[in-house]
């Protein structure tokens, strides 16, 4: 899992909040997406990426997923989601960086492995402790059902998916001494209505605290450097099998699709300076 290029803080991005519900103690994610599937199109406008429809789809509710999720870890972790599902026959990428707000991914729809169940890897690097992978198989052939058995699983405590909008979503995590008699009966309707006491209508039954704003961009990071690095091996042993007749190779970027041209002149280049 490589590390992203730090991001301009200044720019704006997607802002997700998390709140405490005390008496509960449950910690809510909720940001709408409008913001993060639009960076998204443009990136895949720009480099002539065109997923199926249905694929497309179950990306765009593992990203919703997946950036909930960062918000509510901490703010050392960088986190890297494959989701593996049979039917479709595919993987959703994701991976996102809590210090510099970083998320990519993509969708890989050729050479994908199948296996006998749906598989959910989570790996995890906090500070500068070694990586951690977690794996979990799951049934239901949707993202958030494979994220929801992977915190039953291996975080070993239960969340719950919630569409409030129709780009609009919220994460909640059952944390110590949960009412889970109340975390079990939530519906949209109840999540939707769940924010800080200065916001909410009067009358409102629970005590909400705010927690923390963070921003989230879609940056992947990847250029030319990364991909001569990737593509430097292969020259080394198969410089006639990677180019044949042609002076340019396209490599896609395996963390975001994007496209990048590397000619053989450039390679050759690279080589020279790095034995």
């Amino acid at each position: 899992m490589s590390e992203s290029t730090p991001v301009d803080l200044a720019e704006p991005g997607l802002e997700v909040r998390t709140f405490f519900v005390r008496g509960r103690n449950v910690l809510i994610a909720r940001a709408n997406l409008s913001e993060l599937y639009v960076d998204y199109y443009l990136h895949l406008g720009k480099h002539g990426v065109k997923p199926a429809e249905g694929h497309d789809t179950l990306f765009k509710r593992a990203l919703a997923a997946f950036v909930l999720h960062c918000a509510s870890r901490p703010w050392n972790e960088m986190t890297a989601w494959t989701i593996n599902l049979r039917e479709p026959l595919l993987n959703l990428f994701l991976t996102g960086d809590n210090e510099t707000g970083a998320i990519t991914g993509r969708i890989f729809d050729e050479n994908v492995k199948e296996f006998p169940e749906n598989l959910f890897y989570s790996d995890v690097v906090r500070g500068r402790q070694p990586k951690r992978r977690s794996v979990v198989p799951f049934t239901e052939a949707d993202p958030v059902a494979g994220m929801e058995t992977f915190y039953a699983r291996s975080e070993q405590r239960p969340v719950r998916f919630f569409a409030l909008a129709e780009e609009e979503f919220a994460l909640v995590c059952e944390h110590p001494d949960c009412d889970q008699a109340w975390f079990a009966a939530l519906d949209a309707d109840t999540v939707r209505g769940l924010v800080p006491e200065r916001e909410g209508a009067a009358g409102a039954t629970e005590a909400v605290a705010l927690m923390e704003k963070r921003v989230y961009r879609w940056h992947c990071g990847c250029n030319q450097d990364r991909m001569l690095e990737v593509l430097a091996p292969v020259m080394k042993t198969d410089p006639e099998g990677l180019f044949g007749e042609s002076s340019v190779v396209t490599i896609q970027c395996p963390r975001c699709a994007a496209r990048h041209a590397v000619t053989r002149e450039a390679l050759e280049a690279y080589l020279a300076a790095h034995p």
